[in-house]
């Protein structure tokens, strides 16, 4: 097994790698942009090294301070978590050709999956059923697709990702200006204007499977998740099971899912993406090559840890289950609790969070990059943190996330939590009735009640005892770490363990 890897990443995914790898007796290495000196991710690692100025281009996203600082902290791997360069092969290639091991698929599975254009002829080709579609390289060739096909259509970036790129068009009148928006987006997300046609589906879900490839070709599912809850096709809330999908369709989905992963030689953690219509018929949309965001609600339904199998697999060991042995229990939902302010239009709110108290209790899980005194910068995704809950049923689940947002206390900044407080109690959503429009067709209703929500009693009280412990804890001095930051004191206890592992005590 490994001894040191490095975590390619920042905030609450860099955090959740790291338990994880303490959890194997592997010593996790961080690295840090400038903006980044104080944060968590840099505090619960063994090490952290600093690459660079706040901007992810000049920091996170350069391939060759990640590889040098590999290098000179002498570890044996990489883990790349999700966003920055996580799906750019040429972070595998770079660690191949340094000797070092990288947590994910192999390059040229990103490569053969990277454009949509590409992965969707692969896909075609192994049998999986896609959206009709077709180029738009000119506007000559993008009214023949589009009239080929039928209207609506949307447009979207071969490179893109995000929601970034795309545009629906109702009619043939409307299609230059969205194809020339559609380029311009693209050139500057992804610095490649090239767009595509797909038949736009009315009122669909955004289902997905998770899939998990050994080296020695053995590919397994582990069921689905419903994304369809999305604000500018970007996920707010995720679910599993999906409350609109029969067990035959999963299977047949489930099995697609592994043989595309199949036919482009993947191994690691990967997902499918389609778009499921009312009469249970789907497409696939594309496939991420890495883990997903909203990975905790399947490790909760699972019982089967992503990371721990992403390193694993890495190692060059064997999946050592089957199909049949993935089993799914119970209920899973999760939301994303983002620095931002739903009543301006969802615009970012960066600062310092002044008090932070996180729900806990039964079925809780929150997945934090954050603590009290620390800073939300500009620089990056807003993400606080990944609230989610497990329960046997979906309608506890539900109870038990509406109880952990009623506990959820973040002061100093403003977030979306009331939104989430909501949308967790509109009747439509309780009852599973949604698709991806659902969020701009009610958001008068959602806003309107996020914007003007007041603090409950439970709140205050949890923020007052969250001040009084922060006080308590802010006076006593925290031991540094090799480079001079503040470890956290679970990082002292694993020290000790080791050290007294190391002397042939207990």
């Amino acid at each position: 097994m490994f001894k040191k890897v490095l975590i390619a990443n920042r905030g609450e995914i860099a955090v959740r790698v790291a338990r994880t790898l303490r959890e194997m007796d592997v010593s996790p290495v961080a690295v840090y942009s400038e903006a980044d000196r104080d944060a968590l991710h840099v505090r619960v690692a063994d090490e952290a090294y600093e690459i660079g100025p706040a901007p992810a281009a000049e920091s996170y996203l350069r391939v060759e301070r990640l590889i040098d600082v590999a290098r000179r902290s002498g570890c044996d791997a990489l883990h790349p978590g999700y966003g920055f360069l996580s799906e750019n092969p040429a972070l595998p290639e770079a660690c191949e050709a340094a000797g070092i091991t990288f947590i994910g698929p192999p390059a040229s599975a990103m490569r053969a999956m990277g454009l949509k254009t590409a992965a969707r002829e692969k896909m075609a080709a192994a049998g999986v059923p896609v959206v009709p579609g077709g180029g738009a390289g000119t506007l000559d060739e993008a009214r023949a697709t589009a009239a080929r096909i039928g209207y609506p259509v949307m447009l979207k970036a071969t490179a893109g990702g995000g929601g970034k790129g795309m545009r629906l068009v109702q009619a043939a009148a409307e299609l230059e200006a969205a194809l020339d928006r559609a380029r311009s987006e693209a050139r500057k997300s992804f610095g490649d204007e090239t767009v595509y046609i797909e038949k736009a589906i009315l009122k669909p879900r955004h289902v997905e499977i998770q899939v998990l490839g050994d080296r020695q070709g053995n590919v397994v599912h582990l069921f689905e998740r419903d994304c369809s809850i999305q604000r500018r096709h970007q996920k707010v809330v995720e679910e599993t099971p999906c409350p609109a999908i029969d067990d035959e369709t999963v299977r047949k989905m489930g099995e697609l899912a592994v043989k595309g992963a199949q036919a482009v030689g993947y191994f690691s953690a990967g997902t499918f993406e389609f778009l499921l219509a009312e009469d249970q018929s789907f497409y696939f949309l594309e496939m991420n090559t890495r883990l997903q965001v909203e990975h905790p609600i399947t490790e909760l339904v699972t019982g089967i840890d992503l990371v721990r199998e992403m390193v694993r697999i890495a190692n060059g060991e064997a999946l050592g289950y089957g199909q049949s042995d993935v089993v799914r229990r119970g209920a899973a939902i999760e939301c994303r609790i983002y620095a931002e302010d739903p009543a301006t239009g969802f615009l970012p709110s960066p600062g310092v969070i002044h008090t932070l108290r996180t729900p806990s209790g039964p079925g809780v899980r929150d997945d934090g990059g954050a603590y009290a005194g620390c800073t939300i910068s500009s620089y990056y995704d807003p993400l606080v943190s990944k609230l989610s809950t497990w329960a046997p049923t979906r309608a506890l689940a539900l109870a038990r996330m509406r109880r952990a947002l009623g506990e959820y206390v973040v002061g100093g900044i403003r977030t979306n939590l009331a939104f989430h407080e909501r949308l967790m109690t509109q009747p439509e959503f309780a009852a599973g009735r949604y698709d991806t429009g659902f969020i701009d067709r009610h958001k008068d209703e959602l806003l309107s009640a996020a914007s003007g929500h007041e603090p409950s009693k439970e709140q205050l009280a949890s923020a007052l005892a969250a001040l009084a412990h922060h006080r308590a804890v802010s006076s006593q001095p925290a031991a540094p770490a090799a480079n001079g930051h503040a470890l956290a004191p679970w990082v002292h206890a694993h020290r000790a363990r080791l050290g007294r592992a190391s002397r042939g005590g207990a």
